[in-house]
């Protein structure tokens, strides 16, 4: 299948003094499809993060970013900001890793909710206060009709993640971006809202790039990985190949110490039954 969104050689580097350029991001290649998954994973620093914002026309003039970004076949690194910011808020939806960033704290939610609806549709005021309840609640969020009038520095930051999941994903963009999506968000309801990403690809054919650090997180969503570290994409291949035969070093240590907190985590919970009386 033909990709939607295409990167290709991408390189980010930071301006220095006297015109000294910092290399950050080296020669970064990969691609999704329609209704598929992929998982961009690495450990903080890696340049994941950075990768897609520069992909996406996110950071500001002390970066020069080069290489190739092509999305439904036109070319995003020629794009003017302002083009930038209407696909962004399109066809191209963003979960940042920092949700407190993405709320205006002099309005409430409901307002704000209100708003995005109101520029991205042709909805009335009754069925923008519906769609924005509708969202409050797919996302596990109770009392969704008080939650509206609340201020954002009134909700948790796990709160307001799931708002901006809920909001980029009513927009049906036809790619979603998530950046760390789960960070701040209970084991529970990190399993629901991996479920309601992977409604959205499958029953809306949605292409998603999902970023973690999170090894169980990404292997619950991604259909193919790419490995970043220092910059550099370091393996690629599906969850299994990166599990049981990935040829990087570095891959197999985050791969072996992911596998060492979950047996560890397993080890405690066994503990604890014996102890209540339940082994």
């Amino acid at each position: 299948m033909k990709p939607l969104f295409q990167v290709e050689n991408l390189e980010v580097q930071l301006k220095g003094r006297k015109g000294l350029l910092v290399p950050l991001v080296r020669n970064v290649s990969f691609s999704v499809a329609p209704g598929e998954c992929l998982g961009i994973l690495g450990e903080s620093g890696s340049g994941k993060s950075l990768t897609l914002k520069a992909a996406m026309g996110l950071l500001d003039s002390s970066f020069q970013v080069t290489g190739s970004v092509q999305f439904q076949g036109q070319e995003l690194l020629t794009k003017s900001s302002e083009e930038l910011r209407r696909l962004r808020g399109g066809k191209v939806g963003i979960i940042l890793q920092n949700p407190m960033t993405c709320f205006d704290p002099l309005y409430r939610i409901g307002s704000q909710l209100a708003e995005t609806f109101a520029a991205h549709g042709n909805w009335r005021k009754g069925e923008i206060r519906e769609r924005s309840l509708t969202v409050l609640e797919k996302m596990r969020i109770h009392q969704p009709e008080e939650v509206l009038e609340k201020y954002p520095h009134q909700l948790s930051g796990g709160m307001l993640q799931r708002i901006m999941i809920g909001i980029a994903a009513a927009l049906e963009p036809a790619l979603l971006i998530a950046d760390e999506p789960t960070t701040a968000i209970d084991a529970i309801t990190q399993v629901e809202i991996l479920a309601e990403l992977l409604k959205i690809k499958e029953e809306k054919g949605t292409a998603l790039v999902f970023v973690s650090h999170d090894l169980n997180a990404i292997s619950r969503v991604a259909d193919r990985l790419v490995v970043l570290s220092q910059g550099q994409v370091v393996d690629r291949g599906s969850f299994y190949q990166i599990l049981h035969h990935a040829k990087d070093p570095y891959t197999r240590l985050l791969v072996g110490k992911r596998a060492e907190v979950m047996e560890r985590y397993q080890r405690v919970l066994q503990g604890k039954g014996k102890e209540q009386g339940y082994a």
